[in-house]
C-alpha cells in the first residue's frame, strides 16, 4: 500500500508531479485553508504531510497521527509547527530556505514605494473618478534617495533589500544579533549600530529577522515613539514582531508617516481599524509570491519528503536533532 501524503492547500503542479503516482495524495481542493478537525481526521493514516503557514502543527495533532515520520512546511519559518513535539516523536520537520529572499527583497521594495509615494491612494482616486487633472498638491510624499534605511535582522534578506537601497542612494544602518563581516558591511556600505538606534536615525525602518518568542512585540508602543514623526515602517518578516493595536494608534494620530505591511499578528485577522487608515498600505502576505519562487518551493517541500519516504535523508531538515536520537 502506498504511503499517504496529506497536502493541505493547492499549490503549484510542479511538486503536485513529483509526488503523484509514488504515493496516495490526499489534496484539499478548497479555497479555504483545512480546519483544525478536518487536519485531524486526515492525518490518521497519513506517512507525510506538506503544509502551509497557516496550519497549526501542534502536539495534539501530531499525537492522532501515529503513521506520520515527516512535515514537510511549504516556508522558510516554522513557527506554526512544533518543533520539539515532533523531535520526541521521531518527526523530521523540513522547509524551504533560500529560494524566496529576491522575492520578498523585491515585494518590501514595492511596498516601501507604494506607501511612500502614496501609489494605493493614488490608484483609488482615479478609480473613484476624482482625478481632473495634475496639481501641485496632490498626494506629495516622500523622497527615497539619500534617506536613511534602518534593516532589522540583516540575514539573506536584509542584505538583499540593503543592496537595493544601496541603488537608491539610502543611508543603511542595520541591527542584527551579531554584526555581518567587514567585507559584507563594506560591500553593502551598511553600518551597525544599537537597536534602538536603528529605529531613532531610520527614515523608513523595515523587519527581516525570523520568529522565537524573545522578539514578540520587538516594535512595541515604546520603540515606536523614538521613530522620526516622518519615517515608514515595512514589515514582510512576521506579525508578531509588531504590536499591530500600538502601530494603530501612531498611525492614527500621525506620529508616524506611515507603514505597509505584508504580514499580519493575528493572520487573517487585523488589528481593529487598520483597514480605515489612509497611511498604510496591507497585502496578503505576498512575499513570496512569484510564480517562479512559489514552484520552486513546492518542489523543494515535495523533494523532502520523496527523499524521507524513499529512506534517504532530505536537505532542508529543520529538526535536525530527531537524527540524533537515533
Amino acid at each position: 500500500m502506498r504511503p499517504k501524503v496529506v497536502i493541505t492547500r493547492k499549490m503549484p503542479e510542479e511538486g503536485l508531479r513529483l509526488l503523484d503516482g509514488k504515493y496516495t495524495i490526499n489534496l484539499n481542493e478548497k479555497d479555504r485553508p483545512v480546519t483544525r478537525n478536518e487536519l485531524k481526521e486526515l492525518l490518521f493514516d497519513a506517512s507525510a504531510l506538506l503544509c502551509m503557514l497557516n496550519d497549526t502543527v501542534d502536539e495534539a495533532i501530531l499525537k492522532g497521527a501515529p503513521k506520520l515520520k515527516i512535515v514537510s512546511n511549504l516556508a522558510v519559518g516554522t513557527n506554526n509547527v512544533d518543533l520539539k513535539a515532533c523531535t520526541r516523536m521521531g518527526i523530521v520537520v523540513t522547509n524551504t530556505p533560500g529560494v524566496l529572499t529576491e522575492a520578498t527583497a523585491d515585494l518590501t521594495f514595492a511596498l516601501l514605494l507604494a506607501v511612500t509615494r502614496r501609489i494605493v491612494e493614488g490608484d483609488r482616486f482615479i478609480r473613484d473618478g476624482k482625478f481632473d487633472g495634475w496639481d501641485p498638491l496632490l498626494f506629495v510624499g516622500g523622497d527615497l534617495y539619500g534617506k536613511t534605511l534602518g534593516i532589522i535582522g540583516m540575514g539573506r534578506i536584509g542584505q538583499a533589500v540593503a543592496r537595493r537601497a544601496r541603488g537608491f542612494g539610502m543611508k543603511i544602518v542595520y541591527n542584527n544579533r551579531k554584526p555581518v563581516s567587514e567585507e559584507t558591511a563594506r560591500l553593502l556600505e551598511a553600518s551597525y549600530a544599537p537597536l534602538e538606534e536603528v529605529i531613532r536615525q531610520a527614515d523608513f525602518l523595515t523587519l527581516h529577522l525570523p520568529y522565537y518568542p524573545e522578539v514578540h512585540h520587538l516594535i512595541n508602543g515604546e520603540r515606536l515613539k523614538i521613530m522620526k514623526p516622518g519615517a515608514y515602517l515595512i514589515n514582510t518578516a512576521r506579525g508578531a514582531h509588531l504590536d499591530e493595536k500600538s502601530l494603530v494608534e501612531h498611525l492614527k494620530e500621525k506620529r508616524i508617516a506611515g507603514a505597509a505591511l505584508d504580514v499580519f499578528e493575528n493572520e487573517p485577522e487585523l488589528a481593529p481599524s487598520l483597514t480605515g487608515l489612509d497611511n498604510v498600505v496591507l497585502v496578503p502576505h505576498l512575499g513570496s509570491a512569484s510564480a517562479h519562487t512559489r514552484k520552486k518551493m513546492a518542489v523543494m517541500a515535495a523533494e523532502s519528503i520523496c527523499d524521507l519516504l524513499d529512506g534517504r535523508k532530505p536537505e532542508r531538515v529543520v529538526n535536525r536533532e530527531v537524527y540524533e536520537q537515533e
